[in-house]
């Protein structure tokens, strides 16, 4: 981030304006709306800044800035015409360490003002950085329409509740799924629909019951996809910010997580080949262990959970222990990237199936069925071969399948930095070494890869 995102209090508090024109009324009007005292300077005073001042109290000064302005002040906005003053107002204010803000010159800025979308108490800012204010305005729009009036009542009428609650449910993490299993309930919707009565009755019923509700854990095993956040489907999402712990794989990219509720335990139980820091079964124990203390799980993986993510042997564990757990499915790697590649892997007219395998060896060679693999009317997805990509070729091509048969290898796949090397069974292995193609990967073979270079639209 390029801005430090605050809410800063500043009723009461003497907030200078340097300007009183078009521009410099829409920030008196901000300033006044949040308590702000206003003080007021420039040559000229346009009717709607006086307007302000004079109902809402302030001071106006017809004249240019001085230094002595600054004075007293916790905060400074120019919106001049004049970039000299403008200027000047900013390189004094930060000397003296007071926020400053220069309407549409964010090189000038200390802070910036953001988009706001107003439902007191509750209030949603929205900031490009200054990089693109039609989006920003977009953005706020969507927002507006998203979020009913009435969520401000129902913020008030929560915020008055907190001391009750704290006083009836002195435990913090009880507390906090009080206030979580209460607004996943039907009390947003009373109140959003105006019925604040009926919303009234269901929280002393559910504050009086809070003593009984001993809430056990639960374990959320959620595919997270092949790194593209947007993949990402609504539930997954959903129990992400719910959960109190998060255990992620390797696979997780660093997009995703920052969709992780913030204040959650994160805890790295990667794997790659030849190297397993968090054992398995030390997994699975943390699972159980972690769900017995009361704690939401998230257990995110790369991909979907069951397609060569394990997440059948964590729930097996789980359902032995009697703990409740979700399983939420993601975009595998292999449709994922294929899709992101320009690589259909059905096409009528190049294969009628599709078979996805994984290439971890066993002694020192993949374990695969090789006269399955090698029938050509079929795609073969390999995960987690980019280090048995020789052996693989070579097994295919010695049990029928021609070397000519194109194949594709998927680097980060659906990630900005995506890249597909192409090739046939017969040369692929040294594109891929002479490119450096790294891990992730995955390797897609058979006739539907043709049509990588025409169907390609990701990135381009």
């Amino acid at each position: 981030m390029d801005y430090l995102p605050i809410f800063m209090n500043v009723r009461g508090q003497r907030c200078l304006l340097v300007g009183a024109g078009e521009v410099a009324s829409r920030k008196a009007a901000l300033l006044v709306r949040t308590g702000a005292t206003l003080i007021v300077v420039a040559p000229w005073i346009s009717d709607p800044v006086r307007d302000l001042v004079n109902q809402h109290g302030g001071e106006i000064h017809e004249r240019g800035f001085t230094d002595n302005d600054l004075n007293d002040v916790v905060l400074a906005i120019a919106a001049t015409d004049d970039d000299k003053v403008n200027r000047h107002v900013s390189e004094l204010a930060r000397e003296r360490n007071l926020p400053v803000n220069v309407v549409d010159q964010t090189e000038l800025c200390s802070f910036i003002v953001p988009a706001i979308v107003d439902r007191s108490p509750v209030v949603v800012a929205i900031s490009t950085g200054g990089s693109s204010p039609v989006l920003t305005r977009q953005l706020k729009e969507k927002i507006d329409i998203m979020l009913p009036a009435a969520y401000g009542r129902l913020a008030a009428m929560l915020g008055s509740l907190r001391d009750r609650v704290k006083l009836g449910v002195t435990d913090f993490s009880r507390r906090t799924r009080f206030w979580e299993k209460l607004l996943s309930g039907p009390l947003p919707e009373l109140m959003l629909s105006g019925r604040e009565q009926e919303a009234m009755q269901l929280f002393e019923t559910s504050l009086a019951r809070a003593d009984d509700d001993q809430s056990q854990g639960e374990v959320y095993l959620v595919g997270a996809g092949p790194g593209d956040p947007d993949l990402l489907t609504l539930k997954a999402l959903r129990l992400m910010y719910a959960a109190d712990v998060v255990l992620y794989d390797r696979l997780v990219s660093p997009e995703i997580m920052k969709r992780v509720r913030p204040d959650a335990d994160k805890v790295f139980v990667g794997k790659e080949a030849k190297h397993h820091p968090v054992p398995q079964e030390q997994i699975n124990d943390m699972l159980v262990r972690l769900a017995r203390e009361g704690k939401k799980v998230l257990r995110l993986k790369g991909g979907d959970p069951f397609i060569f993510g394990r997440g059948g042997e964590e729930i097996d564990q789980l359902a032995a222990a009697g703990l409740p757990f979700q399983v939420v499915p993601g975009v595998t790697a292999a449709s994922g990237c294929a899709a992101y590649a320009g690589i259909p892997l059905t096409h009528r007219d190049f294969s009628q199936s599709v078979r996805f395998v994984t290439g971890h060896m066993k002694n020192d060679e993949p374990d695969l069925d090789w006269p399955v693999l090698a029938k050509e009317d079929q795609t073969l997805v390999i995960y987690m071969g980019l280090i048995t990509l020789p052996v693989i070729c070579e097994q295919l091509q010695a049990y029928g399948m021609n070397s000519a048969m194109p194949v594709a290898i998927v680097e980060q796949g659906t990630l900005p930095q995506q890249r597909v090397v192409t090739g046939t069974l017969q040369d692929i292995a040294g594109k891929v070494e002479a490119a450096g193609v790294k891990a992730p990967a995955i390797i897609i073979v058979g006739q539907v890869v043709k049509l990588h270079r025409e169907l390609a639209w990701f990135g381009h």
